[in-house]
């Protein structure tokens, strides 16, 4: 069973992180050189239409596995890296909520109205919110790796 909830967690972690890691080295650096508004805020928007179901679902399986392990152990017999780790995870998911609940709706609803200069606003308030995101992201995995 802890074989299996770690798997889990793993995959729900790389799910997020990975994306992350692609949109802000890959995607978001090849739509700036290869493409000019009004299509290089569409395919950012809607690939991110489609990468956040992924991540409200990584974050229901992180919570779920990350809590159920934590409960087998005891929170008082967990290690430190573990409530780091806990304590880091629920910084992202406060940061991911503000980003889908404030600018991504922005984002949406500018491109409802195709207000492409909008729709680019609301992707550049993005951005830093990922970068912090996908820093945290590796201070959890370095935190539970090193701190025992």
């Amino acid at each position: 069973m802890n074989a299996l909830l770690v798997f889990l967690h793993l995959a729900a972690a790389i799910v997020w992180m990975g994306g992350m890691g692609f949109i802000l080295l890959a995607m978001r650096a090849a739509a700036f050189a290869v493409l000019q508004p009004p299509a290089r805020p569409q395919l950012l928007l809607a690939s991110l239409q489609r990468f956040f179901p992924l991540v409200w679902i990584s974050i229901a399986l992180l919570l779920l596995t990350g809590l159920t392990l934590m409960l087998q152990v005891g929170f008082a017999s967990a290690p430190v890296g573990w409530h780091v780790m806990l304590g880091i995870g629920l910084v992202m998911m406060a940061v991911f909520a503000h980003i889908y609940f404030a600018p991504f709706r922005r984002a949406q609803r500018a491109a409802a109205a195709q207000d492409w200069a909008a729709v680019g606003r609301a992707l550049q308030a993005i951005h830093p919110l990922v970068v912090l995101n996908f820093t945290l992201g590796w201070c959890a995995i370095a935190a539970v790796l090193f701190w025992h």
